[in-house]
């Protein structure tokens, strides 16, 4: 999501609250919920690849009304205006618009770049949210979690090889997405302390939807083709259906159990890739994605002992 969104998984995990384990927990349901989520967002990407030749601004809106009107479906009748309490209301806007600017960072990259590889670079976010978590959130990190990052860091090298494949500008776009999307995951960490998950949710789809349909108009180019009409309707279905899916996930069990899941997303993103558009990564592609995915387990584990001493201690 972590969410690219944007549409990675990284991002979208962190606007559902953390929380240990309990007795409710319902691990294999929270399995089943996760795995379908790995299949099903990275359809957004694939939408956005497949519609490259429409303007990004028309791509990202479609994502984000489809989105938006599952929440109404879905959400609304049961919260109604709750939706919109917030008590940080001018943090809310600006996660939500830099979730916007980082969905067209990355649909406008897509246009250049193999769905695999932008995945794997998308997966270098949570490292830099540990990077970072000194500054913003004045988290202690100590040395073996700063190695774990640096290790990440050159995986995101490996997939990306500077020079090579003459895509350097499109791929300097996603590394600035993974920047913006770690922004957005320690404004999440904060806001989790004050509004629901279900409220961040709701700002980030409405903000988006609301700034994408202003210059829609000047651009907008109706789709001549019944299969271009469908993909831009799945942009949108695949984005709702997939957020859900994923924050039952959360709400099922504890986010240590469930994150490690989430690493699939390039597994589905690989074979989205080969079915749709005949391409597979290469073996540095595999390399670095697997240097990335190591490190963000290790961390992941290293967060979940850090926990439970705190919670020993207290």
């Amino acid at each position: 999501m972590c969410h690219q969104e944007s549409t990675s998984l990284s991002s979208l995990k962190t606007s559902v609250p953390a929380r240990t384990a309990n007795p409710s927990d319902n691990l294999e349901r929270a399995v089943l919920f996760v795995v379908l989520a790995v299949m099903v967002l990275p359809i957004i990407n694939a939408c956005a690849k497949f519609l490259s030749s429409y303007s990004v601004v028309q791509i990202t809106w479609a994502r984000y009304a489809g989105h938006f009107l599952f929440m109404l479906l879905v959400f609304a009748p049961h919260h109604g205006l709750d939706l919109l309490r917030s008590t940080r209301l001018s943090m809310q806007l600006i996660r939500s618009s830099l979730h916007c600017a980082s969905a067209i960072l990355t649909f406008y990259a897509l246009g250049f770049v193999a769905l695999p590889t932008a995945t794997a670079i998308s997966f270098s976010a949570p490292l830099m949210v540990t990077a970072l978590a000194p500054l913003v959130l004045e988290e202690k990190v100590r040395l073996v979690r700063w190695l774990a990052v640096g290790a990440g860091f050159i995986g995101a090298l490996v997939v990306v090889r500077p020079g090579v494949g003459g895509q350097d500008w499109a791929i300097t776009l996603l590394l600035v997405n993974a920047a913006v999307s770690a922004v957005i995951q320690l404004m999440s960490r904060k806001l989790a302390q004050h509004d629901g998950a279900a409220v961040s949710n709701t700002y980030m789809v409405l903000v988006g939807f609301v700034l994408m349909s202003i210059p829609l108009p000047f651009i907008w180019r109706t789709p001549t083709e019944p299969v271009d009409l469908l993909v831009f309707i799945g942009i949108g279905v695949s984005g709702g259906v997939g957020h859900y899916l994923l924050v039952r996930a959360f709400e099922l069990a504890p986010a240590a159990f469930v994150s490690p899941f989430t690493y699939g997303q390039i597994l589905g993103a690989t074979l989205i890739s080969y079915l749709v558009f005949g391409q597979l990564p290469d073996a540095w592609t595999w390399a670095g994605a697997a240097i990335i995915v190591a490190s963000g387990l290790f961390i992941l584990h290293r967060e979940r002992r850090s926990k439970a001493a705190r919670v020993d201690q207290a």
